[in-house]
Protein backbone atom coordinates (compact mmCIF):
# COMPACT_ATOMS: atom_id res chain seq x y z
CA UNK A 1 0.00 0.00 0.00
CA UNK A 2 1.66 3.07 -0.70
CA UNK A 3 2.71 5.75 2.06
CA UNK A 4 -0.50 8.51 0.58
CA UNK A 5 -3.13 5.84 1.30
CA UNK A 6 -1.48 4.47 4.72
CA UNK A 7 -1.36 7.82 6.49
CA UNK A 8 -4.98 8.85 4.89
CA UNK A 9 -6.43 5.31 6.47
CA UNK A 10 -4.66 6.39 9.49
CA UNK A 11 -5.98 9.80 9.40
CA UNK A 12 -9.83 9.06 9.33
CA UNK A 13 -9.60 5.92 11.46
CA UNK A 14 -8.27 8.80 14.51
CA UNK A 15 -11.52 10.64 13.24
CA UNK A 16 -13.83 7.94 13.68
CA UNK A 17 -12.47 6.94 16.92
CA UNK A 18 -12.97 10.89 18.05
CA UNK A 19 -16.14 10.83 16.87
CA UNK A 20 -16.97 7.71 18.66
CA UNK A 21 -15.99 8.82 21.48
CA UNK A 22 -17.89 12.10 21.74
CA UNK A 23 -21.08 9.90 20.88
CA UNK A 24 -20.23 7.52 23.42
CA UNK A 25 -19.72 10.40 25.92
CA UNK A 26 -22.73 12.25 24.56
CA UNK A 27 -25.05 9.14 25.81
CA UNK A 28 -23.40 8.52 29.24
CA UNK A 29 -24.22 11.82 30.44
CA UNK A 30 -27.58 11.64 29.11
CA UNK A 31 -27.96 8.35 30.95
CA UNK A 32 -26.74 10.31 33.95
CA UNK A 33 -29.16 13.14 33.51
CA UNK A 34 -32.13 11.06 33.35
CA UNK A 35 -30.62 8.76 36.35
CA UNK A 36 -30.51 11.88 38.42
CA UNK A 37 -33.97 13.34 37.64
CA UNK A 38 -35.50 9.80 38.30
CA UNK A 39 -33.76 9.94 41.62
CA UNK A 40 -35.02 13.62 42.11
CA UNK A 41 -38.47 12.27 41.53
CA UNK A 42 -38.41 9.37 44.21
CA UNK A 43 -36.53 10.79 46.88
CA UNK A 44 -36.65 14.18 46.56
CA UNK A 45 -40.09 15.43 44.89
CA UNK A 46 -42.26 15.05 48.32
CA UNK A 47 -40.01 16.90 49.90
CA UNK A 48 -40.03 19.68 46.92
CA UNK A 49 -43.75 20.09 47.26
CA UNK A 50 -43.53 19.48 50.78
CA UNK A 51 -41.34 23.09 50.48
CA UNK A 52 -43.69 24.48 48.31
CA UNK A 53 -46.68 24.05 51.20
CA UNK A 54 -45.15 25.01 53.68
CA UNK A 55 -43.84 28.38 52.18
CA UNK A 56 -47.94 29.10 51.33
CA UNK A 57 -48.73 28.05 54.79
CA UNK A 58 -46.16 30.57 56.11
CA UNK A 59 -48.25 33.30 53.81
CA UNK A 60 -50.12 35.93 56.44
CA UNK A 61 -54.10 34.72 55.67
CA UNK A 62 -55.70 38.42 57.11
CA UNK A 63 -52.94 40.37 55.25
CA UNK A 64 -51.94 39.36 51.90
CA UNK A 65 -52.70 40.17 48.18
CA UNK A 66 -51.75 44.00 46.83
CA UNK A 67 -54.81 45.17 47.30
CA UNK A 68 -55.47 48.69 48.94
CA UNK A 69 -57.11 48.48 52.55
CA UNK A 70 -60.44 50.17 52.73
CA UNK A 71 -61.61 52.16 55.73
CA UNK A 72 -65.12 52.91 56.50
CA UNK A 73 -66.32 54.18 59.43
CA UNK A 74 -69.25 52.94 61.21
CA UNK A 75 -72.01 54.02 63.24
CA UNK A 76 -72.39 52.61 66.64
CA UNK A 77 -75.33 53.80 67.98
CA UNK A 78 -77.81 51.87 69.67
CA UNK A 79 -80.46 52.44 66.64
CA UNK A 80 -77.50 51.51 63.96
CA UNK A 81 -77.08 47.84 65.37
CA UNK A 82 -76.56 45.47 64.31
CA UNK A 83 -73.63 46.37 61.83
CA UNK A 84 -73.22 44.91 58.77
CA UNK A 85 -69.47 43.15 57.21
CA UNK A 86 -67.49 43.23 60.65
CA UNK A 87 -66.80 39.94 60.41
CA UNK A 88 -65.32 40.18 56.85
CA UNK A 89 -62.87 43.25 57.92
CA UNK A 90 -58.95 42.09 58.91
CA UNK A 91 -58.91 45.39 61.50
CA UNK A 92 -61.38 47.29 63.39
CA UNK A 93 -60.63 50.94 65.14
CA UNK A 94 -63.33 51.62 68.20
CA UNK A 95 -62.43 55.04 69.62
CA UNK A 96 -64.99 57.74 72.12
CA UNK A 97 -66.70 60.30 70.03
CA UNK A 98 -68.83 63.00 71.64
CA UNK A 99 -72.28 62.28 73.60
CA UNK A 100 -70.11 58.72 75.62
CA UNK A 101 -70.43 57.07 71.91
CA UNK A 102 -68.15 55.83 69.88
CA UNK A 103 -67.26 55.00 66.29
CA UNK A 104 -65.85 51.89 64.60
CA UNK A 105 -63.41 52.03 61.36
CA UNK A 106 -63.30 48.62 59.34
CA UNK A 107 -60.86 47.64 57.09
CA UNK A 108 -61.06 45.79 54.49
CA UNK A 109 -58.62 44.35 51.81
CA UNK A 110 -58.97 42.27 48.95
CA UNK A 111 -62.54 41.45 50.13
CA UNK A 112 -65.39 41.32 48.41
CA UNK A 113 -67.91 42.37 50.70
CA UNK A 114 -71.40 43.61 49.38
CA UNK A 115 -73.20 45.70 52.28
CA UNK A 116 -71.18 47.48 54.81
CA UNK A 117 -72.76 49.72 57.71
CA UNK A 118 -74.12 51.70 58.94
CA UNK A 119 -71.44 54.34 57.40
CA UNK A 120 -71.36 57.47 59.68
CA UNK A 121 -69.55 60.86 59.49
CA UNK A 122 -65.80 61.11 59.97
CA UNK A 123 -63.87 62.54 63.10
CA UNK A 124 -60.53 63.89 63.02
CA UNK A 125 -58.17 61.08 64.98
CA UNK A 126 -59.56 58.63 62.84
CA UNK A 127 -57.59 59.68 60.11
CA UNK A 128 -54.24 59.07 61.53
CA UNK A 129 -55.07 55.36 61.81
CA UNK A 130 -56.39 55.33 58.16
CA UNK A 131 -52.96 56.93 57.09
CA UNK A 132 -51.26 54.04 59.30
CA UNK A 133 -52.96 51.43 57.09
CA UNK A 134 -52.30 53.60 54.04
CA UNK A 135 -56.12 53.23 53.25
CA UNK A 136 -58.63 54.84 51.38
CA UNK A 137 -61.22 56.23 53.59
CA UNK A 138 -65.03 56.56 53.82
CA UNK A 139 -67.36 58.00 55.40
CA UNK A 140 -71.01 59.69 55.25
CA UNK A 141 -70.54 63.36 55.99
CA UNK A 142 -67.37 64.91 58.24
CA UNK A 143 -66.40 67.28 61.33
CA UNK A 144 -65.47 71.00 60.56
CA UNK A 145 -61.93 69.71 61.40
CA UNK A 146 -61.97 66.16 59.89
CA UNK A 147 -62.61 67.89 56.79
CA UNK A 148 -60.02 70.23 57.16
CA UNK A 149 -57.15 67.52 58.16
CA UNK A 150 -58.63 65.22 54.94
CA UNK A 151 -57.51 68.40 53.02
CA UNK A 152 -54.73 69.31 54.25
CA UNK A 153 -53.13 65.70 54.48
CA UNK A 154 -54.96 64.87 50.64
CA UNK A 155 -56.20 61.56 52.04
CA UNK A 156 -57.97 59.74 49.28
CA UNK A 157 -61.64 60.12 50.34
CA UNK A 158 -64.93 58.69 49.54
CA UNK A 159 -67.72 60.98 50.98
CA UNK A 160 -71.37 59.77 50.92
CA UNK A 161 -72.79 63.23 50.68
CA UNK A 162 -70.95 64.00 47.27
CA UNK A 163 -70.44 60.15 46.04
CA UNK A 164 -72.85 58.09 44.83
CA UNK A 165 -71.69 54.63 46.17
CA UNK A 166 -74.05 54.85 48.90
CA UNK A 167 -77.77 53.91 49.18
CA UNK A 168 -80.03 53.76 52.38
CA UNK A 169 -81.99 51.01 53.44
CA UNK A 170 -85.80 50.58 54.70
CA UNK A 171 -85.02 48.76 57.70
CA UNK A 172 -83.37 51.30 59.61
CA UNK A 173 -84.08 55.09 60.09
CA UNK A 174 -81.63 57.52 59.25
CA UNK A 175 -79.34 58.69 59.78
CA UNK A 176 -78.60 55.54 60.54
CA UNK A 177 -79.34 53.29 57.66
CA UNK A 178 -76.59 54.34 54.57
CA UNK A 179 -74.86 51.28 53.69
CA UNK A 180 -72.36 50.85 50.62
CA UNK A 181 -69.79 48.05 49.49
CA UNK A 182 -66.60 47.43 48.32
CA UNK A 183 -67.51 47.09 45.16
CA UNK A 184 -69.28 50.72 45.11
CA UNK A 185 -66.35 51.99 46.83
CA UNK A 186 -63.87 50.55 44.65
CA UNK A 187 -65.71 51.79 41.45
CA UNK A 188 -65.50 55.72 42.85
CA UNK A 189 -62.02 55.01 43.70
CA UNK A 190 -61.12 54.11 40.13
CA UNK A 191 -63.23 57.69 38.74
CA UNK A 192 -60.97 59.77 41.19
CA UNK A 193 -58.10 57.75 39.91
CA UNK A 194 -56.99 56.77 43.43
CA UNK A 195 -54.29 53.85 43.84
CA UNK A 196 -56.28 50.98 44.42
CA UNK A 197 -52.99 48.36 45.05
CA UNK A 198 -50.51 48.98 48.08
CA UNK A 199 -47.03 47.34 48.73
CA UNK A 200 -47.41 48.95 52.56
CA UNK A 201 -46.13 46.44 55.51
CA UNK A 202 -49.21 45.47 57.84
CA UNK A 203 -49.07 47.72 60.91
CA UNK A 204 -49.01 44.76 63.23
CA UNK A 205 -46.32 42.15 63.30
CA UNK A 206 -48.38 39.10 62.14
CA UNK A 207 -46.91 35.72 62.58
CA UNK A 208 -47.98 32.55 61.05
CA UNK A 209 -47.28 29.92 64.17
CA UNK A 210 -49.65 30.39 66.89
CA UNK A 211 -49.02 32.27 69.90
CA UNK A 212 -50.13 31.50 73.10
CA UNK A 213 -48.84 34.51 75.41
CA UNK A 214 -48.42 31.85 78.62
CA UNK A 215 -45.54 29.71 76.37
CA UNK A 216 -44.06 32.83 74.80
CA UNK A 217 -43.35 34.51 78.17
CA UNK A 218 -42.25 31.68 80.30
CA UNK A 219 -42.47 31.30 83.82
CA UNK A 220 -38.81 31.54 85.34
CA UNK A 221 -39.08 29.16 88.87
CA UNK A 222 -35.41 30.71 89.90
CA UNK A 223 -36.95 34.30 90.08
CA UNK A 224 -39.56 36.39 90.05
CA UNK A 225 -39.40 37.54 86.42
CA UNK A 226 -40.56 35.76 83.49
CA UNK A 227 -38.03 34.48 80.64
CA UNK A 228 -39.08 35.30 76.43
CA UNK A 229 -38.81 31.83 75.47
CA UNK A 230 -37.84 32.57 72.29
CA UNK A 231 -35.23 35.04 73.02
CA UNK A 232 -34.07 33.88 76.48
CA UNK A 233 -33.34 36.98 78.35
CA UNK A 234 -34.64 38.41 81.25
CA UNK A 235 -38.21 40.08 81.16
CA UNK A 236 -40.87 41.67 83.31
CA UNK A 237 -43.59 40.50 81.18
CA UNK A 238 -46.41 39.56 83.33
CA UNK A 239 -49.15 37.13 81.42
CA UNK A 240 -52.43 37.59 82.85
CA UNK A 241 -56.01 35.74 81.75
CA UNK A 242 -58.25 37.30 79.83
CA UNK A 243 -61.53 35.15 79.66
CA UNK A 244 -63.96 37.75 80.39
CA UNK A 245 -63.27 41.73 79.29
CA UNK A 246 -65.22 44.98 79.81
CA UNK A 247 -64.30 48.35 78.31
CA UNK A 248 -66.08 50.69 79.40
CA UNK A 249 -66.18 54.11 76.86
CA UNK A 250 -68.84 55.51 79.08
CA UNK A 251 -71.25 54.71 81.32
CA UNK A 252 -73.64 54.17 79.10
CA UNK A 253 -71.41 52.52 76.02
CA UNK A 254 -69.54 49.41 77.63
CA UNK A 255 -67.73 46.69 75.29
CA UNK A 256 -67.55 43.13 76.37
CA UNK A 257 -65.13 40.17 74.77
CA UNK A 258 -66.13 36.69 76.07
CA UNK A 259 -63.50 34.28 75.46
CA UNK A 260 -64.70 30.82 73.25
CA UNK A 261 -61.88 28.10 73.74
CA UNK A 262 -63.13 25.60 71.36
CA UNK A 263 -62.80 28.00 68.52
CA UNK A 264 -59.86 30.25 70.14
CA UNK A 265 -61.80 33.81 69.20
CA UNK A 266 -63.63 36.40 71.73
CA UNK A 267 -67.06 37.21 71.16
CA UNK A 268 -68.47 40.91 70.86
CA UNK A 269 -70.76 42.33 73.28
CA UNK A 270 -71.64 46.08 72.85
CA UNK A 271 -74.78 47.84 75.04
CA UNK A 272 -75.36 44.94 76.86
CA UNK A 273 -76.26 43.22 73.19
CA UNK A 274 -74.10 40.29 71.40
CA UNK A 275 -72.92 41.93 68.28
CA UNK A 276 -74.03 39.55 65.09
CA UNK A 277 -73.88 40.47 61.68
CA UNK A 278 -77.30 42.37 60.28
CA UNK A 279 -78.28 40.17 57.93
CA UNK A 280 -77.07 36.94 58.66
CA UNK A 281 -76.85 36.75 61.95
CA UNK A 282 -73.43 35.54 62.66
CA UNK A 283 -71.65 36.31 65.89
CA UNK A 284 -69.10 39.47 65.58
CA UNK A 285 -65.47 37.67 66.85
CA UNK A 286 -61.96 38.56 67.05
CA UNK A 287 -59.24 36.78 67.22
CA UNK A 288 -57.19 39.34 68.83
CA UNK A 289 -57.45 42.34 70.76
CA UNK A 290 -55.66 45.44 71.71
CA UNK A 291 -56.39 48.19 74.39
CA UNK A 292 -54.98 51.42 73.94
CA UNK A 293 -55.48 54.07 76.61
CA UNK A 294 -55.44 57.93 74.91
CA UNK A 295 -56.94 60.75 76.92
CA UNK A 296 -60.06 62.46 75.20
CA UNK A 297 -61.16 65.91 75.55
CA UNK A 298 -63.69 68.22 74.33
CA UNK A 299 -63.15 70.55 71.28
CA UNK A 300 -63.00 74.02 71.47
CA UNK A 301 -62.30 75.01 67.84
CA UNK A 302 -65.80 76.34 67.32
CA UNK A 303 -68.76 76.89 68.99
CA UNK A 304 -70.57 74.15 67.30
CA UNK A 305 -67.91 71.76 68.37
CA UNK A 306 -68.49 72.88 72.24
CA UNK A 307 -72.52 72.79 71.73
CA UNK A 308 -71.99 69.08 70.01
CA UNK A 309 -69.63 68.07 72.65
CA UNK A 310 -67.25 66.76 69.80
CA UNK A 311 -63.70 65.18 71.13
CA UNK A 312 -60.35 65.54 70.03
CA UNK A 313 -57.33 63.15 71.44
CA UNK A 314 -53.83 63.32 70.93
CA UNK A 315 -52.35 60.07 69.34
CA UNK A 316 -49.28 60.65 69.18
CA UNK A 317 -46.62 59.61 71.91
CA UNK A 318 -46.02 56.11 73.76
CA UNK A 319 -49.50 54.86 74.52
CA UNK A 320 -49.73 52.21 77.87
CA UNK A 321 -52.27 49.05 76.99
CA UNK A 322 -53.15 45.63 76.44
CA UNK A 323 -52.27 42.62 74.13
CA UNK A 324 -55.09 40.08 74.31
CA UNK A 325 -55.67 36.52 72.35
CA UNK A 326 -55.93 33.41 73.35
CA UNK A 327 -57.48 33.61 76.26
CA UNK A 328 -54.22 35.72 77.86
CA UNK A 329 -53.03 39.00 78.24
CA UNK A 330 -49.82 41.34 78.73
CA UNK A 331 -49.37 44.58 79.36
CA UNK A 332 -47.76 46.63 76.21
CA UNK A 333 -46.81 50.45 74.87
CA UNK A 334 -48.21 51.49 71.68
CA UNK A 335 -45.50 53.74 69.93
CA UNK A 336 -46.54 56.82 66.98
CA UNK A 337 -44.03 59.19 66.16
CA UNK A 338 -46.55 61.34 64.08
CA UNK A 339 -50.00 61.57 62.75
CA UNK A 340 -49.01 59.35 59.74
CA UNK A 341 -46.91 56.98 61.07
CA UNK A 342 -47.33 53.14 61.61
CA UNK A 343 -48.12 52.27 65.79
CA UNK A 344 -45.25 50.12 66.99
CA UNK A 345 -47.03 47.75 69.96
CA UNK A 346 -44.19 46.59 72.05
CA UNK A 347 -44.36 44.13 75.32
CA UNK A 348 -42.50 45.10 78.60
CA UNK A 349 -39.14 44.50 77.00
CA UNK A 350 -39.22 46.43 74.28
CA UNK A 351 -39.46 44.13 71.81
CA UNK A 352 -42.27 43.83 68.63
CA UNK A 353 -45.32 41.70 69.68
CA UNK A 354 -46.25 38.94 68.00
CA UNK A 355 -50.23 39.48 66.81
CA UNK A 356 -51.67 35.93 65.82
CA UNK A 357 -52.88 35.61 62.24
CA UNK A 358 -56.15 36.57 62.42
CA UNK A 359 -58.68 39.28 62.74
CA UNK A 360 -58.41 42.68 65.40
CA UNK A 361 -59.97 44.81 67.36
CA UNK A 362 -58.55 47.73 68.29
CA UNK A 363 -60.02 49.45 71.59
CA UNK A 364 -58.71 52.95 71.75
CA UNK A 365 -60.88 53.96 74.92
CA UNK A 366 -60.56 57.39 77.34
CA UNK A 367 -57.44 57.43 79.56
CA UNK A 368 -59.38 56.57 82.83
CA UNK A 369 -61.69 53.77 81.72
CA UNK A 370 -61.99 50.95 84.12
CA UNK A 371 -60.74 47.70 82.36
CA UNK A 372 -61.42 44.28 83.80
CA UNK A 373 -60.13 41.38 82.76
CA UNK A 374 -62.31 38.08 84.74
CA UNK A 375 -61.64 35.01 84.57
Amino acid sequence: MKKGKKNLLFILTIIFIAILGVITAYLYKTKLEENSISMINITGGQEADSATETEQEKTIKCYSGNDRPIAVMIDNHSQAMPHAGLSKAYLVYEIIVEGGESRLMALFKGQDVDKIGPVRSSRHYFLDYAMENDAIYVHYGWSPEAESDIKSFNINNINGLYDSNFWRVKDKKAPHNAVTSTKKILEVAKEKKYRTTSDAEPVLNYVTEEINLDEEYKTNENSNETQNSNLGTPSKVNVIDAINITIPYSSSNKVKWEYDSTNKVYKRYSKGKEEVEWDTGKEVTAKNIIIEFIKNTDLTTSKDDQEKGRQTMNTVGTKDGYYITNGKAIKITCEKTSRKSKTIYRDENGNKIKVNDGNTFIQICPIDSNVKFEE
